[in-house]
């Protein structure tokens, strides 16, 4: 086999368009262009969005969408990484102290991801519905 006898499959390449070559074909003279105007010049295309100078749609409509500000103060904390503390009281002091929340958390949530196994009696930290019953199901108590 040499490089030079390589040819693609029967009809995986599609032949391009002759265009410019008499009125006999539909494709001469313009070129399927049309007459005049920005788009039968060549590089004649603009960028994506332009509307002839009008202001473009991306810009008249408003900006949307939010980032909260208190978003980077708040954190979750999964059962599992509570299990992982092998503590028996917990509040976000300690919580901190262990490098499961960053230091400047305000306020925590406990959500139920993983599994309990453990005693934990928690204080001052918010708890979801589903995670107060797995602390309460091994025995611990939950104080907000």
């Amino acid at each position: 086999m040499f490089l030079n006898t390589i040819q693609a499959s029967e009809g995986s390449r599609k032949k391009s368009r002759r265009v410019g070559r008499g009125i006999g074909c539909t494709m001469g003279k313009t070129c399927g262009k049309g007459h005049k105007g920005q788009k039968a010049r060549s590089g004649g295309f603009h960028k994506v969005g332009f509307e002839g100078g009008q202001m473009p749609l991306q810009r008249r409509l408003p900006k949307i969408g939010f980032t909260s500000r208190s978003a980077k103060y708040s954190a979750e904390v999964r059962l599992s990484e509570l299990e992982s503390l092998g503590l028996e009281n917990v509040d976000l002091s300690i919580l901190i102290a262990n490098n499961i929340v960053p230091a400047f958390t305000e306020k925590a949530k406990i959500i139920k991801s993983g599994e309990l196994k453990r005693l934990v009696n928690i204080k001052g930290i918010n708890v979801t519905s589903g995670a107060k019953i797995a602390i309460e199901a091994v025995g611990g108590k939950v104080e907000v």
